[in-house]
């Protein structure tokens, strides 16, 4: 399964991280690309997003781990929204994305976007938007995203590879690493668990038989587990019936830095989480991600300007779709 609950994944070619407040393009994207073709475009998204938030604060979660997802197979392409049928499976019937949620706030701003631009802003620009105003609405930075990306035209679940939440730091790095992510990126990306929820089956082994010890996981703060043992109970169920637990023990609807500090005193939910904090590679970064909220923020919205440019269709490259769950 995935990193944002579970899930992420890249790949890239050189990006050049910039100012949050000043307009840029990275190649043919570019910051208010449709300012001439759909001037309304990233209002009508917002006020879509704000809208559902306002009722449900858990959709910055929902878009992080969609936005993620989508990105690290096949590039930011919006594949993870095509529907699957009973003759075609697509990215969607694949594991790591079964409880992937928010497809229908995505659809509800495309089909309010094609009633005013027919035909001019991609699915995938719609993910990347939509992020970003998820993320500024539960507190986070509120930064410049280019857009511009065009939509994909394939979508099969065998290309979903993500990393899970039982892999060691090194593991994980290699997911990263491939689609151009430093390590230090990768733990910044991790901050996405700021919010979100992980299902009791992507860590019940570490509260009481960690890698077939028979053994809780010593890393885990006890009071932590013995919660998360009232929450999960004593089998495992069905994932439709899987119990949920916070990956963020305290501002579990707030994009901020806490994920971090509750590293430092054992309270991370999987096994990546919390390896971060004790592997050499990493706890510097853990470190000083805790102590610094502000510099946190800046920095989690480089990262978030960077994934939405792993291996962008541009120009002529794929389409644009008219129904985002289509091929159309």
């Amino acid at each position: 399964m995935s990193p944002w609950s579970c899930y992420l994944s890249m790949g890239l070619l050189c990006i050049v991280l910039l100012s949050l407040s000043i307009p840029f393009a990275i190649g043919d994207l570019q910051v208010a690309f449709y300012n001439s073709s759909c001037p309304q475009a990233e209002s009508v998204v917002l006020s879509v997003v704000s809208k559902h938030f306002a009722t449900d604060p858990s959709v910055t979660a929902a878009f992080l781990r969609m936005y993620f997802h989508d990105c690290f197979v096949r590039g930011c392409d919006a594949s993870i929204l095509i529907a699957p049928t009973k003759k075609k499976m697509t990215e969607r019937s694949a594991g790591p994305n079964l409880t992937v949620r928010g497809f229908e706030i995505i659809n509800e701003a495309k089909a309010n976007l094609e009633a005013q631009c027919p035909s001019t802003v991609s699915c995938a620009d719609i993910i990347a938007l939509a992020t970003r105003d998820a993320v500024a609405l539960a507190g986070g930075p509120n930064y410049d995203i280019p857009t511009g990306r065009r939509d994909g035209l394939v979508s099969n679940p065998k290309d979903v590879r993500l990393p899970g939440p039982s892999l060691t730091v090194s593991q994980a790095f290699q997911f990263f690493s491939a689609k151009g992510f430093t390590l230090e990126e990768m733990v910044i990306l991790l901050g996405g668990h700021t919010v979100g929820v992980a299902h009791c089956v992507f860590f019940r082994d570490r509260l009481g038989n960690f890698q077939g010890t028979g053994a809780p996981d010593p890393s885990m703060d006890p009071s932590l587990r013995a919660k998360l043992t009232r929450i999960c109970g004593p089998r495992p169920k069905p994932l439709k019936k899987d119990p949920t637990a916070f990956l963020d023990q305290n501002t579990s609807f707030e994009v901020d830095n806490q994920y971090y500090s509750q590293l430092l005193v054992n309270k991370g939910l999987m096994q990546i989480d919390q390896e971060l904090a004790s592997d050499n590679s990493t706890a510097s970064v853990v470190s000083g991600l805790a102590s610094g909220e502000a510099g946190f923020l800046q920095k989690f919205a480089d990262a978030l300007v960077k994934l939405g440019n792993v291996e962008v269709l541009m120009g002529t490259a794929g389409n644009i779709r008219k129904k985002c769950t289509a091929f159309t």
